[in-house]
């Protein structure tokens, strides 16, 4: 009898530690480990969404990619979810010009961003987070998630956009040197955090060979234009990427890790949002 105790006792912690090890990534899954994928992420998938595109002349084309994709490892390691492979199909015609720029036509990007969360959801998942690292991407986004009321579906699509509070705007405005106004692509911030993550991609030696201030070659009032951004950084670089320090990556890192953390609880304890969906879907179909 003690015998048979001891071996369920070793059963049990086998289990839990096959628990504790199943990956997050779904391209590192096996089939078999599926249906404890499903349940330990809550049916939770986590869509992370970069851009190819350039970042100045000293950052990585990849550098939104790499952001989310690292945002997404590490905060699963606390707060299980399964994570969807690299996504690099966004909106990005205002870098067409430069190299390295992978922009597909706006009907294949919106047809694929669809059937990706339709096959997600097929998959057996019903939350679908997105994190998305690429500034021209947001409005886009926001636009697609809305019209996942087009038409009825059985799973809801989240849009991850962590707030900044009075004790991370203090830390950041510490750490932070160059103009906060100007900081926006490949600036101090975004250098700061590849140089954290991945220092040895981001070539500090060629961040200043390159202008990344505002050009203001463009001045509307009131009125929006799809040539603003060219108009303002025609080097595609807006900031200062040399004064980028590890630190302050690291600090930006660690407050969107946790923001991601407790978002993702939030949603895989969500029963809401399904059941909201289903009663406005339905009252749609009656009248």
């Amino acid at each position: 009898m003690q015998k048979l105790k001891a071996l369920a006792i070793l059963l049990l912690i086998a289990g839990c530690a096959n628990a504790q090890n199943l990956p997050a990534r779904w391209d590192e899954l096996t089939a078999s480990d599926w249906p404890k994928a499903l349940e330990k992420s809550s049916r939770t998938c986590i869509l992370p969404i970069g851009i190819l595109e350039k970042h100045g002349p000293h950052a990585p084309i990849g550098s939104d990619l790499i952001q989310v994709r690292e945002w997404a490892a590490r905060a699963t390691k606390k707060e299980y979810a399964v994570v969807f492979p690299d996504y690099f199909y966004g909106q990005i015609n205002e870098a067409r010009h430069q190299p390295g720029s992978f922009a597909l036509p706006e009907k294949v990007v919106w047809q694929l961003l669809e059937s990706t969360c339709d096959e997600i959801a097929r998959n057996g998942f019903d939350k679908i987070v997105i994190i998305n690292g690429h500034g021209g991407n947001p409005e886009f986004l926001s636009y697609f998630i809305q019209t996942r009321l087009e038409k009825r579906h059985d799973y809801a699509v989240f849009f991850f956009q962590p707030d900044k509070d009075s004790t991370y705007n203090a830390g950041y405005a510490r750490l932070h040197k160059s103009d906060p106004a100007n900081d926006a692509h490949a600036g101090e911030r975004e250098t700061s955090v590849l140089l954290y993550m991945r220092p040895e991609l981001v070539k500090m030696d060629s961040a200043s060979i390159e202008s990344g201030a505002n050009q203001r070659r463009l001045s509307i009032p009131g009125m929006y234009t799809a040539i603003w951004w060219y108009a303002a950084y025609p080097n595609h670089y807006a900031g200062d990427g040399a004064k980028a320090t590890r630190q302050l990556g690291q600090f930006v890192t660690d407050y969107i890790v946790g923001s991601l953390e407790k978002a993702l609880k939030a949603v895989k304890a969500d029963t809401t949002t399904l059941k909201l969906q289903k009663e406005y879907f339905d009252r749609v179909k009656d009248h």
